[in-house]
């Protein structure tokens, strides 16, 4: 078994947990995030799911780019990502 070689790391950092702030350590990011109505929250701006869905669809997309120009398909491609929160 080969060793993975980390590509890329990042950090992020939230204060308030989910009604707080989230942020990145260089400042070139910072969000206000809430819990949504549907679990008791106000539901007045973006929450932690929606912050990875944003960031889970964007890198699968990412992905399909490179494998779809590897093989040579001219296609644009799009990617919707669903988060769910079960207990």
């Amino acid at each position: 078994m080969t060793e993975s070689k980390v590509m890329y790391q990042t950090t992020a950092i939230n204060t308030g947990g989910r009604n707080g702030e989230s942020r990145l350590p260089d400042g070139s990011f910072s969000v206000k995030v809430s819990t949504p109505k549907q679990m008791g929250g106000p539901g007045q701006g973006t929450n932690p799911e929606q912050l990875f869905a944003l960031g889970y669809s964007a890198c699968f997309n990412s992905a399909l780019e490179i494998m779809l120009q590897q093989a040579k398909i001219e296609a644009k491609s799009e990617v919707t990502a669903e988060v769910s929160l079960n207990s």
